[in-house]
């Protein structure tokens, strides 16, 4: 049985896709996960070179391990066997053919809000993939524009921080955004896309659920 949440989001997320194809984004609501990743691989061409940053919502998904399992050519920062080689195969993902990501935030309106600690996520989503691949649960759809920015750097940010808990910055230790300075902070680029261009690079799949963060 759907809770009250998901019910909502099968009236929300058809419209919500109407926003983003306003805007040139290729946008499509699935309300099962299982239909999102069936989408999801039906967009990669076979022979693609594929790469991502910051897609908690495809880890949650499981979908990095079934790329390899489906033979991508694969630039995967994390199996860098050090700080120098991790750096240089995030510059490489920035020519990849498909890059894939989550989003902090997207307004019903259309637009995406995103958080970036190196920045390599917000350049690839502006330039460089042949296509960029976002997968997104409906809990990260706000009502403006406004209230995703707040979303970003209130609920995302703070929730991001604590993968990294070496680091320190006000989030990190109460939970709660300091609007902070701190070298550690992972709130460098604030990057708003109110439009896609070219039309169709940029292909949003939303999902019926609460996903990522």
């Amino acid at each position: 049985m759907k809770t009250f949440a998901e019910i909502r989001y099968d009236k929300l997320g058809p419209r919500v896709v109407k926003a983003l194809e306003a805007r040139g984004f290729d946008a499509w609501y699935f309300p099962a996960p299982e239909e999102g990743t069936e989408k999801f691989f039906s967009l990669i061409p076979e022979g693609d070179t594929v790469s991502w940053g910051g897609a908690m919502t495809a880890v949650d998904l499981g979908l990095m391990d079934k790329i390899y399992e489906k033979g991508y050519k694969v630039i995967d920062r994390d199996k860098a066997a050090s700080p120098e080689e991790r750096l240089e195969r995030m510059r490489q993902a920035l020519l990849c053919d498909t890059f894939v990501a989550g989003t902090n935030a997207l307004s019903e309106d259309g637009q995406l809000v995103n958080i970036d600690g190196f920045g390599n996520r917000a350049a690839a989503m502006i330039f460089g993939p042949k296509q960029v691949i976002i997968l997104a649960g409906m809990n990260k759809v706000t009502r403006t524009l406004e209230d995703a920015v707040v979303r970003a750097r209130t609920v995302a940010a703070p929730v991001n921080m604590q993968r990294f808990p070496g680091r320190k910055t006000p989030c990190g230790e109460t939970g709660a955004c300091g609007d902070c300075l701190s070298p550690d902070s992972i709130c460098t680029y604030i990057v708003t896309t109110r439009l896609c261009k070219p039309p169709g690079r940029i292909k949003i799949i939303l999902i019926g659920k609460d996903l990522g963060f």
